[in-house]
C-alpha cells in the first residue's frame, strides 16, 4: 500500500519527510514485522523492536518520540479507526459477501468446522483486521454489530429469512438434542432445541452460499448456558442434579427463553433474575426477580426454591465470586 493512500485514507498527519513511498504489508504485531512493513504502534515500548526488523514506517496515535528519520511516521487521532478504514479500502476488491447476524446466530457459527471461504467474525478490530486482511476472493463473513462495526464493509447482504435447512428433532432434553440434517444423524449434542431455529437459518446460509461445513459437537456456547449444581451452590457434572443456573449474557434473548421454558419445562419450578433496569413494575411476575447487584442474585438463590434459575446479563463466572462459595473456618492449633 502506498504511504499517500494510508495518508489520505486515515487523515493522518505524516510528521516527517521519509524515504520511503509505499509499503509492503500492514501489521500491529511486531514479530510480524518484515523489512517493508507498516507497523500499527499498540504500544510504543515495541516500535524499536519494529524499526529493527525492518518497519518502513510507523502509524501511532499517541505522542512518540521519532527515532528514525528515513522511515514514514505517521499520526492519526485513534489506531483503531484507522485500521478500519485501511481495512475497508482493502476489502473492496475481494467482493466478500458480508452478513450481520444476531449474537446466537454468530456463536454456533463459531462452533462449526468450515472451508476457509467462510469466517465468523467476534474479536475486536485487532483480530478483525488480522482474519480478513488475507481472506480469499469471494470469501462469507458473518458478524454481529456486538462485536464489529458495520462500517468495515461497503456492501451488505441480508441473512435467509426462512430456513431452507429442516433439522429433524429425534430426541430432546431442555438442554441436548439428537437430530437429523442432510441425511446425518447428530446424537446428543449440546445443544438446547432453543437453538434449533438459529441453527436453520445458519445452515440455510451454508447452503445457499455452498460453504463446506462439519458439525462436530456444540461446546461451550455462551448463550442459554445451563450449569447444573447442588443446594451449596457447587458446580456438578452436566445431567447430575435438579438444580440448575442457566446463564444469558445478551438480554435480547430473555424474552424468548422465559416464553421457551414455560412451554418446555411448565413441570418444574422456574425463576427469572433480570437487571431491575431492564423491565418495568407491569413485568415483575411472581417468578421474576430483579437486581441490582451481583450480591443481590446470590440472595435470590439462596432464599428461593426452584430447579432453573434463568439469570440475565450475567455469566458463569459468578460462580467464581468470593461471596458465592461458603466460607470454610481455618482451624489452628495452639501449643
Amino acid at each position: 500500500m502506498r504511504l499517500e493512500n494510508v495518508i489520505a485514507l486515515t487523515h493522518a498527519t505524516l510528521l516527517n519527510s521519509p524515504y520511503v513511498s509505499d509499503f509492503s504489508g500492514i501489521t500491529y504485531e511486531v514479530k510480524s514485522v518484515k523489512r517493508g512493513s507498516l507497523f500499527v504502534a499498540k504500544e510504543s515500548s515495541e516500535i524499536e523492536l519494529a524499526i529493527q526488523n525492518g518497519a518502513y514506517g510507523i502509524l501511532f496515535d499517541s505522542p512518540m518520540q521519532m527515532c528514525d528519520s528515513e522511515i514514514a511516521w505517521i499520526k492519526v487521532d485513534d489506531i483503531a479507526t484507522a485500521l478500519l478504514k485501511i481495512l475497508r479500502f482493502h476489502l473492496l476488491d475481494k467482493n466478500i459477501s458480508a452478513y450481520e447476524c444476531d449474537a446466537i446466530t454468530l456463536d454456533l457459527s463459531s462452533q462449526i468446522s468450515t472451508n476457509e471461504r467462510f469466517k465468523s467474525l467476534s474479536g475486536d478490530i485487532y483480530n478483525t483486521f488480522k482474519e480478513l486482511w488475507e481472506m480469499p476472493q469471494d470469501a462469507v463473513v458473518l458478524f454481529s454489530h456486538t462485536f464489529i462495526c458495520k462500517d468495515i464493509f461497503t456492501h451488505l447482504e441480508e441473512m435467509p429469512k426462512s430456513a431452507d435447512a429442516n433439522i429433524s428433532i429425534i430426541e430432546q432434553t431442555l438442554f441436548e438434542t439428537s437430530f437429523i440434517y442432510d441425511d446425518i444423524y447428530y446424537e446428543r449434542q449440546a445443544l438446547s432445541v432453543f437453538f434449533i431455529p438459529f441453527l436453520e437459518i445458519l445452515l440455510s446460509l451454508f447452503k445457499e452460499k455452498k460453504i463446506d461445513f462439519k458439525i462436530n459437537s456444540f461446546k461451550h456456547l455462551s448463550h442459554f448456558e445451563p450449569v447444573f449444581t447442588n443446594k451449596n451452590f457447587e458446580v456438578k457434572e452436566f445431567g447430575t442434579s435438579d438444580k440448575v443456573l442457566i446463564f444469558e449474557s445478551d438480554f435480547e434473548f430473555i424474552e424468548s427463553q422465559i416464553t421457551f421454558l414455560q412451554n418446555q419445562a411448565n413441570w418444574a419450578k422456574l425463576v427469572y433474575i433480570l437487571p431491575i433496569n431492564k423491565i418495568d413494575e407491569t413485568q415483575r411476575l411472581a417468578n421474576i426477580f430483579t437486581y441490582t447487584t451481583q450480591q443481590d442474585i446470590i440472595s435470590i438463590l439462596k432464599s428461593t426454591d426452584f430447579h432453573f434459575a434463568l439469570i440475565a446479563e450475567q455469566d458463569k463466572t459468578l460462580l467464581e465470586k468470593s461471596f458465592f462459595t461458603k466460607k470454610t473456618q481455618q482451624l489452628t492449633l495452639e501449643f
